[in-house]
């Protein structure tokens, strides 16, 4: 399975694993690392703020919102920068499948956002640590699915549409 994310837990030594990245698979797998870990720092930061220090709504609602605005450079930066993509994007086959990932994990963060304020509660916690706590569980349910998203970007969401179309699929 060479070039393949699998292959990476399999890698032997740093040479194995730097000509991996140098793979046109490893190479998104490094891009697509770098856009999460700049997705994960605008939705922590948004999180914080507006839970921690704003005090604005919930944590679910405010994990919502983090999300939301996180996900928007996410999209642009994963198509453009990780998967090269460029001219106008296509609402069906790309804008709206990301749309639906980002709200499935969406939907794991807020389950993971919620137990962290029960478990908080439990320990009479003060609102900061609270806080911390709840950051650290939604970066943590994220990081859970950040492999899955990549396999689901790689092969179906940003996959180029000249092989999909030679395997049949005409869907323009």
């Amino acid at each position: 399975m060479p070039g393949t994310l699998c292959s990476l837990a399999v890698m032997r030594s740093p040479s194995e694993v730097l000509a991996w990245t140098q793979s046109p698979t490893g190479k998104k797998a490094v891009r697509y690392s770098a856009v999460s870990a700049i997705s994960i720092v605008v939705s922590s930061v948004v999180l914080f703020v507006t839970y921690g220090i704003l005090r604005i709504e919930s944590a679910t609602e405010c994990n919502v919102i983090a999300t939301a605005v996180a996900a928007v450079p996410s999209y642009y930066l994963n198509r453009k920068w990780a998967w090269g993509r460029s001219g106008a994007s296509h609402l069906w086959r790309e804008v709206v499948p990301f749309w639906i990932v980002a709200f499935i994990g969406l939907l794991f963060s807020i389950w993971a956002v919620r137990l962290a304020v029960q478990f908080s509660r439990s320990l009479h916690l003060a609102h900061l640590v609270t806080s911390v706590v709840v950051d650290v569980s939604a970066f943590g349910s994220y990081g859970v699915l950040w492999v899955a998203k990549f396999g689901l970007f790689n092969r179906w969401l940003f996959a180029e549409r000249a092989v999909r179309q030679s395997a049949g699929s005409s869907l323009d």
